[in-house]
């Protein structure tokens, strides 16, 4: 009766597990819901500005150039590591820190290598380095453009300085609820692009290509990392859904297997005294 006692136990547990479970499952699905209509809505707007700001730039003059386009030697690298502040989410912050420990120990093994933590998970991971230069994990509690455009002013600002001679972006794209894709994008300098044949057939630019460019690209910058912690914040709770679905279904399984265990065990039990039962019965007799 022990035995079975214990199981009745661990049925319980993983019942209550269960319950967790769903009930993380069904929060996360709704905060999917907004967090993904936020990236959706947001995306041909940051592609277009993207799209026009090249275009511009490919038309100007290497003197024209603007400081966010400066090539330096690469000495000295920062990756902006977008994580979440929670866990349970199955591989979604692991698998920035692995891409970011990647980048780290094989891209940029000659390099200099600091971080920013954007996200508890990446704080975390990392601070033992000594290598965290800042921890903006409180930009979650209010996920607004201008808290994070602020951050991204850092960014541009530690660039232009000369503190570090490249930027990258380490985060997970949304795609679906069940599938979010490791990035990395890099944020300063701004990559060069080729000039097309005729790419102002179709504009009039005032006052000028280069003023325009100027005032766009900081915004642009602005708007990239947004966009980059939305997307990661949409793949968080998608992340955490799936993940919590998985657990619910496994403590299902696990429960129906120790509830037949609990039935045999029973069976077996009730079997055994029956068996005394008749077994004295028999002895009495005799």
């Amino acid at each position: 009766m022990a035995n079975l006692k214990e199981i009745r136990s661990r049925i319980s547990s993983v019942s209550s597990t269960m319950q967790i479970t769903s009930a993380m499952k069904m929060v996360s699905a709704a905060k999917l819901k907004k967090a993904q209509d936020a990236i959706t809505a947001m995306r041909p707007y940051a592609d277009k500005l993207t799209e026009l700001l090249q275009t511009l730039s490919a038309t100007l003059n290497d003197d024209a150039g603007s400081v966010f386009a400066t090539q330096r030697e690469v000495k000295k690298v920062l990756i902006v590591a977008i994580t979440s502040n929670r866990g349970l989410a199955g591989a979604f912050n692991s698998n920035i820190i692995k891409e970011v420990n990647k980048l780290t120990n094989e891209t940029y093994a000659n390099q200099e290598v600091s971080y920013i933590a954007i996200g508890k998970k990446a704080n975390d991971a990392f601070k033992k380095s000594n290598k965290v230069i800042a921890n903006n994990s409180d930009v979650f509690d209010d996920l607004t453009f201008e808290n994070v455009a602020a951050i991204a002013q850092g960014l541009m600002d530690k660039f232009v300085a000369g503190d570090f001679d490249k930027i990258e972006i380490v985060y997970n794209k949304f795609k679906n609820a069940a599938t979010q894709i490791v990035m990395t994008e890099q944020f300063l300098p701004l990559i060069p692009v080729e000039a097309e044949a005729n790419v102002n057939a179709d504009y009039i630019f005032e006052p000028s290509k280069v003023e325009i460019v100027e005032q766009l690209i900081p915004k642009s910058l602005k708007i990239q990392l947004y966009k980059g912690i939305r997307d990661s914040f949409a793949s968080e709770h998608g992340a955490r859904m799936t993940a919590m679905h998985k657990a619910t279904d496994n403590a299902k399984e696990l429960r129906d297997q120790l509830k037949l265990t609990y039935n045999k065990a029973r069976q077996a039990a009730i079997t055994n005294e029956i068996l005394e039962i008749v077994g004295g019965a028999e002895a009495l007799n005799n």
